[in-house]
């Protein structure tokens, strides 16, 4: 659960076409508020149980009548498998399960007995249902049994953070395991490959998986988890030291229809679009004394009507510190930071879909990562145009944050519904246009799009 609660500790903000969609961009991603702005949104809501045969195999399965969680919500663009592992009996509800061994019966560094192997493996299945059930019920005193009192102190915090981030439901969707390695008389430690699900308030899934480094520790003859690292997890990234200041967003009148004060990239009307999808790779920024910022995103609406619905990635330059995060707007809402840590270098594929019944899907895949942010919306969208952008985002109705060095963007696989036919931005007849400062100066300039149709480039041009 640790890599859960930093990967949801930072939400809320706002962004839009300037001189075609008005939008006041707040970049609350420099306070990193932990409140998530409500979606109007249905869950559906799944648990694990356990079904344990008498070779002790574990399948994990979704229970559709417990309310427990909305995590288990399956990512329609990456699915999530059904967890089947070898692996200790789960106990039921209220069985107590002895997990007592000889402190001295393996000495230290043997691989350990069968016994030995089997009930560190229940404790670590236990304290996993035991997370579950503690956010369910806002009681971490189910945690107490199965974890030091270091331990349990740490997983009490964990929870709080996890309640105040706005999450609802997590649930253990796979589990595998690594080695078991008696490490000391009384001592072992554990690696496992854990795909765990997060639900929050807004309806908002949250999926990743990640190699979790248990130790455990025998006392009074019991197994308990002692700590629970995640050796591949980030450090949280920090809050910039400043604010960004505002620039006057100037009263140009382009020189031609391909001129903008604020974005650049492509945009496609002339049609119904349903859909939205495009790939890029976070851009890396160096920290600077001076505030900036950039914004990369796709987007359904907003070049010629007001309405907008879109979702990216952004970077926020202030104090000498570079904070990335995932985001999505719905004009006029503001801004939401989503729960989805990403990092410059990171690969990412956005998708915005209209389902059938009317509501708007929107998921974001760190594919380096393996996360994945999925949401469900209600929005009232012309589907007039789709875009696929790089931005100098807005502060305010009439102020904009400088544009950072972002370098070069490249977009990849670049599609829309257009009609209710896939097209690329060229079969859609998408129309490039270019960032131009106050002084008509270009700082952002959109390349011809690649033979494939659906590739491009925004480099960045001019002094900061």
């Amino acid at each position: 659960m640790d890599v859960i609660r930093d990967r949801v500790r930072r939400h809320a903000g706002e962004s839009t076409l300037a001189g075609r969609a008005s939008m006041s961009r707040v970049l609350a991603v420099l306070v990193l508020s932990l409140a998530l702005t409500a979606c109007s949104v249905t869950r559906t809501v799944m648990v694990p149980t356990a079904t344990v045969g008498a070779d002790a195999v574990v399948t994990v399965q979704p229970s559709p009548t417990d309310p427990a969680s909305a995590a288990a919500t399956a990512v329609a663009t990456a699915p999530v498998p059904a967890v089947t592992s070898t692996r200790a009996p789960v106990p039921t509800a209220g069985a107590t399960v002895s997990t007592a061994v000889a402190a001295s019966a393996t000495p230290a560094g043997a691989t350990p007995t069968t016994a030995d192997a089997e009930a560190i493996k229940s404790v670590i299945q236990r304290g996993n249902q035991e997370e579950t059930q503690a956010l369910a019920a806002n009681d971490p005193t189910v945690m107490r049994d199965t974890a030091t009192a270091s331990y349990y102190q740490q997983l009490a915090q964990d929870l709080s953070d996890l309640t105040d981030s706005g999450a609802t439901t997590i649930a253990l969707v796979k589990l595998t395991w690594g080695p078991i390695a008696l490490t000391g008389p009384a001592t072992a430690r554990v690696t496992t490959v854990e795909t765990w699900s997060t639900g929050f308030a807004d309806g908002g899934t949250l999926v990743g998986t990640d190699t979790n480094l248990y130790t455990l520790l025998q006392e009074n003859g019991v197994w308990k988890i002692q700590t629970d690292d995640q050796p591949g997890a980030r450090p949280a990234q920090p809050s910039p030291g400043g604010t960004v200041s505002p620039t006057p967003v100037p009263d140009v009148t382009p020189v031609n229809p391909g001129q903008s004060s604020n974005w650049a990239g492509y945009a496609a009307t002339g049609g119904t679009f349903t859909a939205v999808t495009g790939s890029w790779t976070v851009p890396s920024v160096s920290p600077s004394s001076t505030a900036a910022a950039d914004a990369t995103w796709v987007g359904i609406g907003g070049a010629d009507t007001r309405d907008l619905i879109q979702a990216g990635t952004e970077a926020t330059v202030a104090g000498g510190q570079v904070v990335y995060d995932a985001w999505l707007e719905m004009l006029p809402r503001s801004e939401q930071v989503l729960p989805l840590d990403v990092a410059a270098g990171d690969a990412v594929r956005v998708t915005i879909t209209q389902q059938p019944d009317g509501r708007w899907q929107i998921v974001i895949e760190d594919t380096t990562t393996s996360y994945v942010y999925q949401i469900s919306v209600t929005y009232a969208s012309s589907r007039s145009s789709a875009e696929w952008i790089e931005e100098a985002p807005q502060v305010g109705r009439r102020s904009q944050a400088a544009l950072d060095q972002f370098g070069t963007i490249h977009f990849t696989a670049a599609t829309t519904i257009k009609d209710g036919k896939r097209q690329t931005i060229k079969q859609a007849g998408g129309e490039s246009t270019s960032l131009y400062g106050r002084s008509a100066q270009p700082l952002a300039q959109p390349s011809v799009l690649g033979a494939d149709g659906s590739s491009f480039s925004v480099t960045r041009i001019g002094a900061p």
